[in-house]
């Protein structure tokens, strides 16, 4: 496949401009996409559902095990240091 003649600066235009008008394609599919997303959630909200939770839901299952288990015990770990954790039930309490 032959490139087109270079431009001003040795760029080869006809490349540039395919590369930029794929670029361009898949911004408005992206926008697109993130309209139906915004779409989906309130339909959930509408439904009684809490979005914030569900978008924890979603980014969360973006991770892999591993990854979800450190985060979540760095964030134990936190709120332990600022008191925010739950006290842990004595033997006695348990029973």
């Amino acid at each position: 496949m032959a490139e087109e003649a270079s431009g001003p600066g040795g760029v080869a235009a006809g490349q540039l401009r395919a590369f930029i008008e794929r670029i361009e394609r898949l911004e408005e599919e992206k926008k697109t996409l993130s309209e139906d997303i915004r779409e989906v959630y309130a339909e959930a909200k509408g439904n009684g559902f809490d979005t914030k939770v569900m978008r924890q839901v979603v980014r969360l299952r973006k991770q892999d095990a591993a990854e979800r288990q450190e985060q979540e015990a760095i964030l134990d770990l936190y709120m332990h240091a600022l008191g925010m954790a739950p006290a842990a039930l004595d033997d006695d309490e348990a029973a």
